[in-house]
């Protein structure tokens, strides 16, 4: 059975770093595109980083842009979404998610994936 664990979210000060992990059990994610996405309050999911299948490609939304890197670690079965010179705006609830397809190119869509339980990012001083 399918399933994808995010950890790595807490609290940090503006202007902070933090490494989002998504380790993935019951499925390969090499096999797949994987998507980051976020949710804040009373603001509706986005996403925000896509990388394809074996990593060749990437994609970011212009909020993120030169700010996140995402990765994958094949042997750890883990993408990562490391997260850099963070803004109070970039608090949100995070997801990451395994797309059916293995490509990015619309990965913002939202359609056809399976998602994990989220962790939630706070950025305030």
């Amino acid at each position: 059975q399918l399933q994808l664990v995010e950890s790595g979210g807490g609290l940090v000060q503006p202007g902070g770093s933090l490494r989002l992990s998504c380790t993935a059990s019951g499925v390969t994610l090499d096999y797949y595109a994987i998507g980051w996405f976020r949710q804040a309050p009373g603001k509706e999911r986005e996403g925000i980083s896509c990388i394809s299948r074996g990593g060749g490609s990437t994609d970011y939304a212009d909020s993120v842009k030169g700010r996140f890197t995402i990765s994958k670690d094949s042997a750890k079965n883990t993408v990562y979404l490391l997260m850099n010179s963070l803004k109070p705006e970039d608090t949100a609830i995070y997801y990451c998610a395994r797309r059916s397809v293995w490509y990015c190119s619309g990965y913002s869509s939202q359609k056809n994936y399976d998602w994990g339980q989220g962790t939630q990012v706070t950025v305030s001083s």
